[in-house]
């Protein structure tokens, strides 16, 4: 999310958490501009901050706000602990989007952390519209709380829920229109997911 309006939009759709970017990322926000957007999200909703490979600076800045940390990049366990003051984060773990398996033994040590399987596309990190073969998450997913991400839409978020039965799931390109956030399609996802499983959280990007 990059604006309140567009933050309006996901909550009014349904959205169980909202998310804003600090990393690298076309969808990329100011940390000056992290108040405006707090302040636009509601207390029921829970708030994620997006970093990759950063520092205390804008670690510190969405703590400060009331940010939950998602770690999208190569940030080791004690990188995580250190940025998040010991609390609850979300890291992202790639999943090669032409197949391969997971590599559960990178994992350990991330202790409090929930994890997020996202495709990678070549040195991309997330928010590219691609998915990853769900078969290779379905061992994990069925054994521990997971967060699914990559190329959701709402054409496929429901196989997706249906296959996996994740915790979440997360979607930024898959409810935009021409780079927007498109408030049909973000109720469609919503409605999909609803109809799948209405357990199941809507992390808005």
């Amino acid at each position: 999310m990059t604006s309140p309006e567009d933050i309006a939009l996901a909550i009014d759709a349904g959205a169980d958490a909202v998310g804003v970017i600090c990393a690298e990322s076309p969808r990329r926000v100011a940390l000056d501009a992290l108040p405006a957007l707090a302040a636009a999200i509601p207390p029921y909703v829970f708030r994620i901050g997006v970093i990759a490979d950063q520092g205390q600076r804008e670690a510190q800045a969405l703590r400060a706000l009331g940010f939950t940390l998602q770690f999208s990049g190569e940030e080791s366990p004690a990188q995580c602990e250190a940025l998040s003051g010991g609390d609850p984060y979300i890291k992202v773990f790639h999943v090669d989007a032409a197949g391969g398996s997971l590599d559960v033994a990178a994992w350990s040590g991330y202790a409090r952390a929930l994890p997020m399987l996202d495709a990678r596309v070549l040195s991309l990190r997330g928010g590219t519209g691609v998915t990853f073969d769900w078969r290779a998450a379905e061992p994990i997913v069925r054994a521990r709380r997971v967060v699914v991400s990559g190329g959701l839409t709402p054409e496929n978020v429901g196989a997706c829920v249906r296959a996996l039965r994740p915790y979440a799931v997360d979607v930024r390109s898959g409810i935009e229109t021409d780079g927007r956030k498109d408030p049909a399609k973000m109720a469609e996802f919503i409605s999909e997911v609803t109809v799948a499983n209405g357990d199941v959280a809507f992390i808005a990007e």
